[in-house]
């Protein structure tokens, strides 16, 4: 288990909303404990969870309703040994292809320095024609990259309020992106399993042939929703190249069309719980949720016996941080670890 954590701590560290990457150690000790030889992690978000589980020996399929997630799942998890090399990189950061400007004209003013923004059309000119891993990792370093240079890594606001001054928000995003493919490079590596990584509704997800499905969907706030898109609509609008999606154009932000998804909304979230506890019942569940989301630990745990005779709760702390600044809230909640088995 040292050895996975040890290379999990080198994953790239993609800043997004609800990441397991500081309770990677506490999921660890759950998925060694339950053993198996092949895991599904239905909401890959950031890939953290999936890479550690690649890491154990698992034989994982990620899954994701945006896209950027499942190309990062296919750079860093389905990849064996693809690395993006000097040459390539030299390419893509080099003169345009085709002298495109839909970025430059669609954003102008908005997030990035013109000559960033010229940066990220030029360098979709080459990544359009790779394809397989190295095209993974071409788009993944685009999306870290992009993030990087975003105050808080959210596309919510186009000023320069939480500007203070970090590294990262000054490197030019051609920099940038050299180092995140480094950092892509660095964490290849073969599990000897053929793992996969799809993009899509949980409900769309195979449930046979899994020992374990970890479950980490949005946590339905009491209030209003939990909306991935508005947070990250310019990386997953990036990683196709805005590609089929359709912006928002009377939007400040230039946003993408909202997608629902029944987690995200209190009168919603506890039937689709249901459901796919329901869709998962011949696997051990793990599912995390937070404590200040509902529906509550207690209704959970009701929801998971409705399909499992065992279920386990643990809890973890765990400090959530809301922005960068120095007076930035912080406040302490628990992290849930629901096991069914």
């Amino acid at each position: 288990m040292d050895e996975a954590l040890a290379r999990t701590a080198a994953f790239p560290r993609l800043r997004y909303m609800g990441s397991k990457y500081r309770l990677a150690p506490h999921l660890a000790e759950v998925f060694v404990e339950l053993g198996g030889h092949t895991a599904l992690d239905a909401f890959s978000g950031s890939g953290v969870v999936s890479y550690l589980l690649k890491s154990l020996g698992y034989q994982v399929t990620s899954n994701d309703f945006l896209n950027f997630p499942s190309i990062i799942c296919r750079a860093a998890v389905v990849n064996q040994t693809v690395q993006l090399s000097e040459t390539d990189m030299d390419k893509i950061c080099g003169t345009s292809a085709d002298g495109r400007d839909f970025i430059q004209r669609t954003f102008d003013g908005l997030y990035f320095t013109q000559n960033d923004r010229v940066f990220l059309d030029s360098a979709w000119s080459h990544v359009d024609q790779l394809t397989g891993h190295k095209r993974a990792i071409a788009i993944s370093a685009l999306v870290l990259a992009s993030a990087k240079k975003q105050p808080r890594g959210v596309f919510t606001f186009t000023d320069l309020r939480y500007d203070d001054g970090r590294r990262d928000l000054h490197l030019p995003l051609r920099e940038h992106f050299r180092e995140c493919v480094a950092a892509y490079n660095r964490v290849v590596f073969t599990n000897r399993r053929r793992n996969r990584a799809f993009c899509g509704d949980v409900s769309s997800v195979d449930a046979t042939g899994h020992d374990v499905v970890y479950l980490d969907p949005p946590y339905a706030p009491p209030r209003d929703d939990n909306d991935y898109i508005k947070r990250y609509h310019f990386l997953e609008g990036l990683s196709v190249y805005w590609q089929g999606q359709k912006i928002m154009e009377h939007t400040k932000t230039k946003k993408l069309e909202k997608r629902f998804t029944p987690f995200s909304y209190k009168r919603t979230v506890t039937e689709a719980l249901r459901e796919t506890f329901k869709r998962f019942k011949d696997s051990t569940i793990v599912l995390s949720y937070s404590s200040n989301a509902l529906p509550d630990a207690a209704a959970i745990i009701g929801l998971l016996r409705e399909v499992k005779d065992d279920v386990e709760l643990r809890p973890i702390a765990h400090e959530y941080s809301f922005g960068t600044h120095s007076a930035a809230k912080r406040r302490d909640v628990a992290e849930y670890l629901f096991i069914g088995r």
